[in-house]
């Protein structure tokens, strides 16, 4: 029988944590899954270590080696070769719950339909045990997802389990030469904008922050190499359905000060609310300003 859900580990030089993703998939409850491991142009030895995984059968295994791209571009390899109903994400230096397989079976059997774009559960903090941002709000059993996070309903990281099909619609994600940061949620929030996501309480990933060298560090940084990513990314903002009219504000803040770091002229032209960002400018140009201020002082530390 083919299995309902594919974990995909986008990986780069993660051989020191990765064991520990593998480990958790192994110990999991429900075997209704598989896993593939997104090699983004690793130097350390994450093929021999993947390879070993393979070899001890324990659970179905794939992995594919890319040149260094990328988080986003590790997805979209991930959606060009998933072929179950449904996929998540956990990255190389988080792991599941052992029970985390058997929730997300139990509550797509239950509930999912063509009507939801996937389901969203909880992702752990495993030195705090506790849900990031806390837990969804009581009585919510389904959501858009760009309204779900732009009204601040849950403030933190949670996990998104999507359906594949869906998934390939909108991939791959085309970015832009030279530049690494562009966040994934470009494409979920397509996605999520479409259709409604299933809310279930409950953990589905225990987080563990790397110091330094996760995407989610040194975002002052991310901001100036890789201005014309979050530029898209606000754009998307700016014109999905689902977003709140002050998210799209701030969007539209943040997009005036990522194109004047990617010096593009055509800022007002291309964006989707016109209006609103020449409205917004002087507060774009002043975020701008903050950012270099950010900048050398980072550079300093």
């Amino acid at each position: 029988m083919p299995k309902l859900l594919t974990v995909f580990t986008p990986t780069y030089n993660r051989a020191h944590t990765l064991g520990r993703t593998y480990e958790s998939l192994c110990r999991q409850t429900c075997q209704d899954f598989e896993w593939l491991v997104i090699d983004d142009g690793s130097t350390d030895q994450t093929k021999e270590l993947v390879e070993g995984f393979i070899a001890e059968g324990k659970i179905p295994v794939r992995y594919i080696y890319k040149e260094n791209g990328g988080l986003y571009t590790g997805y979209n390899t991930a959606y060009a070769h998933i072929e179950t109903e449904l996929n998540v994400c956990i990255d190389s230096d988080d792991f599941m719950p052992d029970d985390a397989v058997e929730i997300i079976q139990r509550e797509w059997t239950k509930r999912g339909s063509d009507k939801y774009c996937g389901l969203c559960g909880l992702d752990f903090d495993l030195k705090k045990k506790q849900p990031l941002g806390g837990w969804f709000p009581e009585g919510m059993s389904e959501c858009y997802l760009p309204y779900f996070l732009s009204k601040s309903l849950h403030v933190g990281d949670s996990k998104q389990v999507m359906r594949t099909a869906l998934m390939k619609e909108v991939a791959p994600q085309v970015g832009f030469e030279g530049e690494k940061n562009f966040n994934p949620y470009y494409m979920l929030a397509q996605v999520g904008d479409r259709l409604p996501i299933l809310l279930v309480n409950e953990n589905l990933c225990w987080v563990d922050y790397q110091d330094g060298d996760s995407m989610s560090a040194a975002i002052w940084k991310q901001y100036f190499n890789s201005p014309r990513s979050f530029a898209k990314l606000r754009r998307l903002n700016m014109s999905l359905q689902h977003n709140t009219f002050s998210y799209k504000v701030k969007s539209a803040i943040h997009y005036v000060s990522e194109c004047l770091i990617a010096r593009d002229k055509a800022w007002l032209s291309q964006s989707p609310q016109k209006l609103m960002t020449l409205v917004v400018s002087p507060l774009g140009l002043a975020l701008y300003w903050y950012l270099l201020y950010r900048k050398h002082q980072a550079s300093k530390a």
